[in-house]
């Protein structure tokens, strides 16, 4: 008997055309690491007496459907979570590429995705709809695998022992890696960065109507957030200053490969938190840094995402 393997496993995605309704096509291939993407009902229990000791049968109640999905970030199947987290790009750029793909935040519509996880061997293909991105967050180290957390909230799950994702297309897998990383603030190079987390937040609000079904009616977007840690070396007063002052700057977090494909995270009005600094030993001294993005009232916006790669559209 065959027995279901992580190392089995595959995942497929597109974006709805009608919320919580999977696509008969138009399918994509997705490389992820994990996945905690599933649906679950609790039971409550029977509050009713007289009836002695032992309890009635217990209820069903609502249906959660949500989880995180962990993915590498790579230069052509990482703007499908761009585009989830942002709404679609604006691409320039013609033919045979390089394309310029250009997220934006501040969009108050974003698309819904059907995801199917699949397990052939049991046979399990779990059809997730409605699935709308939460938040997306990552992590700059200095080794390591570069991936990313996509969390998502999703309307339902169906189960069937045949794929409904047809035969997905497939995506060149062309990883970037923290080597491949560099921080800069107001356009020079951030030295003495020991880490750094980025944490992108749509604060998706249930619309949880009553349905017999027992399912969610959507999922809207609230007032969205940009938060992260810097975690450096102490060597100046720079960032101090920042804080004190109370002044934003620019940090632009991104990656970029020989070949050509790049992606640009910039956060374009960042606010320090004056943080403690901390003397515990005869080692390095390092310092935290709690930071929040807010909209620049220039660009009117509070962050722009920009993939470089060979894919047309999104």
């Amino acid at each position: 008997m065959a027995r279901a393997q992580g190392a089995r496993a595959r995942m497929a995605l597109a974006f709805e055309t009608t919320y919580g309704t999977p696509p008969g096509s138009g399918y994509t291939r997705m490389p992820f690491a994990s996945t905690t993407l599933g649906s679950e009902q609790p039971l409550l229990n029977s509050e009713l007496l007289g009836y002695g000791r032992d309890p009635l049968a217990p209820i069903k109640d609502a249906v959660t459907a949500d989880g995180d999905i962990v993915m590498p970030i790579d230069a052509a199947a990482f703007g499908v979570w761009l585009k989830a987290a942002f709404g679609a790009p604006v691409t320039t750029g013609t033919a045979p590429g390089p394309y310029t793909h250009t997220f934006q935040s501040g969009s108050w519509t974003l698309p819904s995705m059907s995801i199917e996880t699949a397990m052939p061997e049991v046979p399990r293909y779990a059809m997730y709809s409605g699935c709308v991105l939460d938040t997306l967050s990552w992590q700059m180290q200095r080794s390591g695998l570069l991936t990313a957390t996509a969390s998502l909230v999703a309307q339902g799950e169906a189960v069937a022992t045949t794929s409904g994702a047809g035969t997905p297309a497939e995506l060149d897998l062309i990883r970037f890696g923290h080597f491949n990383g560099a921080i800069t603030r107001n356009g020079v190079a951030l030295g003495n960065v020991i880490s750094a987390e980025i944490t992108y937040a749509n604060s998706l609000d249930r619309v949880e109507t009553i349905r017999s079904d027992g399912m969610i009616d959507g999922a809207d977007p609230g007032l969205a957030a940009l938060t992260g840690k810097i975690e450096v070396r102490f060597a100046d007063q720079l960032l101090v200053n920042q804080a004190l002052a109370g002044d934003p700057c620019t940090l632009e977090f991104s990656y970029s490969l020989p070949s050509g494909p790049s992606f640009t995270f910039t956060a374009h009005a960042v606010h320090l938190p004056r943080p403690r600094i901390e003397i515990g030993g005869p080692q390095g001294i390092q310092a935290s840094f709690d930071w929040q993005a807010a909209r620049d009232a220039t660009l009117g916006r509070m962050c722009t995402a920009v993939l470089v790669n060979d894919i047309e559209e999104y």
